[in-house]
């Protein structure tokens, strides 16, 4: 049998956290099946905190539930979550995790719970159900929300977008969700899947300018991996991971296992 090899963990220190990458974000589209959703989400600790930035979708639960695991935790033992705006891939799991703070721009849950059903990216029943949770904290741009991360507004994806950032005491490190979804859209300074291309610039020069700011800092996509400015180039810190298992022939011991990273 073919044996589909996990991915290493992804860890780095900053501002009195242990930052790991809890599932890697993947910089690709689906041709035939829809959307694919490979979302980064981030789990930190530190200052009696465990924290999840994004949360992925159904898919990822399993990987959420292995990775706290490996970390002697439990859903029950995350925090807060941290959401950087509500589209599927990125919001459902919060239901995973009965004891945290929910973090969600005011804006943004305001603007989903009045979108159209069944023809949206955004999950209509979570997005009910988070607007009358008391779990739900509501959050602005200029805000802070566990210790030293802050809230900066970056719209463009949706109108009520933010993102994360860590200050540390010898870099930043900034969580962009899908206000820059990958390498791509932060060199090009275009975005796939944005209601307003200008808006969505004008976010992506505001990221460029805070990852600029000071040297080393750290910016984690939404859908790509973890990198750094080299020479004011994005550089990846860590190998890509991504691979697709499929049954094509007639025993279930029989896998075909395809390689996407394109390392």
């Amino acid at each position: 049998m073919t044996t589909v090899a996990q991915p290493p963990r992804q860890c780095l220190s900053e501002g009195g956290y242990e930052i790991e990458i809890a599932v890697q974000g993947y910089p690709g589209k689906a041709v035939c099946h829809g959307g694919l959703g490979w979302s980064t989400i981030a789990l930190l600790r530190g200052h009696g905190r465990v924290a999840l930035i994004d949360t992925g979708s159904f898919g990822q639960r399993q990987l959420i539930l292995d990775r706290l695991a490996a970390n002697g935790l439990a859903p029950i033992d995350v925090t807060d979550v941290l959401l950087t705006h509500s589209h599927w891939d990125h919001s459902v799991n919060w239901v995973m995790f009965p004891k945290a703070k929910i973090y969600l721009s005011g804006h943004e849950l305001a603007w989903a719970v009045k979108e159209p059903w069944g023809v949206t990216p955004v999950p209509e029943l979570y997005v009910r159900e988070l607007e009358g949770s008391p779990q739900t904290v509501r959050i602005d741009a200029g805000g802070e929300t566990i210790p030293h991360i802050s809230v900066h507004s970056a719209p463009g994806h949706t109108p009520g977008h933010v993102f994360f950032l860590l200050s540390g005491p010898s870099r930043d490190v900034i969580f962009t969700g899908d206000a820059a979804k990958n390498r791509a859209e932060l060199i090009s300074r275009t975005a796939d899947m944005t209601y307003d291309q200008e808006v969505s610039r004008r976010s992506i020069d505001a990221i460029w300018e805070l990852w600029r700011r000071r040297s080393g800092t750290v910016l984690i996509p939404g859908h790509d991996v973890p990198m750094v400015l080299d020479e004011g180039e994005p550089r990846y810190l860590v190998p890509r991971e991504g691979a697709v298992a499929a049954w094509f022939g007639t025993a279930l011991d029989q896998l075909t296992v395809f390689d996407i990273a394109m390392r």
